[in-house]
């Protein structure tokens, strides 16, 4: 049924998404059925005390995070094995190509290494790729880990002055 942007909800509508929710339609089907937006079943079923379930979009987002987390990890080794390859570059032979004169001639040559300027490029390089592979794995990194950390850092230095005090020995002006 298509879609009438405007039309009035009507109990045909209501008894509808009634009807396809008792068949296991999801919300987007039911939409799709009765030619409405997602949105207006959703109205809908709420007013009727329908609820959709959801462990298959649940399971399908864990799925796709955990696709796109294994993406990042694989892109940022990629990233690093960039940055490795370029650094090698700094002490390669490198050969320049120009074109010049009023013949526009092509002269080659080769150095033992690259020129300053392009070993500045190339470390410039090497450190963004660097720089972006650490970002993507501090991107799936748990923050929770340094709150941690902290906790138990602070957890050892009060047991250990705790302790301290326990095995001091008592002085008489106490």
């Amino acid at each position: 049924m298509p879609r009438t942007p405007g039309r009035p909800v009507t109990q045909a509508d209501h008894d509808r998404v009634r009807e396809l929710h008792a068949e296991g339609l999801s919300r987007n089907a039911i939409a799709k059925e009765i030619g409405r937006s997602g949105k207006t079943v959703s109205e809908i079923a709420v007013k009727l005390g329908l609820t959709f379930d959801r462990t298959r979009t649940r399971a399908a987002t864990e799925a796709r995070r955990d696709d796109a987390k294994s993406r990042r990890a694989a892109l940022a080794l990629a990233l690093l094995g960039d940055a490795e390859r370029l650094r090698a570059q700094l002490w390669k032979p490198a050969h320049y190509v120009d074109h010049g004169g009023k013949e526009y001639d092509r002269v080659d040559w080769t150095l033992d290494e690259p020129a300053f300027a392009d070993k500045l490029k190339l470390m410039q390089s090497v450190g963004i790729a660097v720089d972006r592979a650490v970002k993507l794995d501090q991107y799936d990194a748990d923050p929770g880990i340094d709150a941690a950390k902290s906790m138990l850092g602070a957890l050892a230095a009060g047991l250990g002055a705790a302790y301290d005090q326990l095995t001091q020995p008592a002085t008489d002006g106490d």
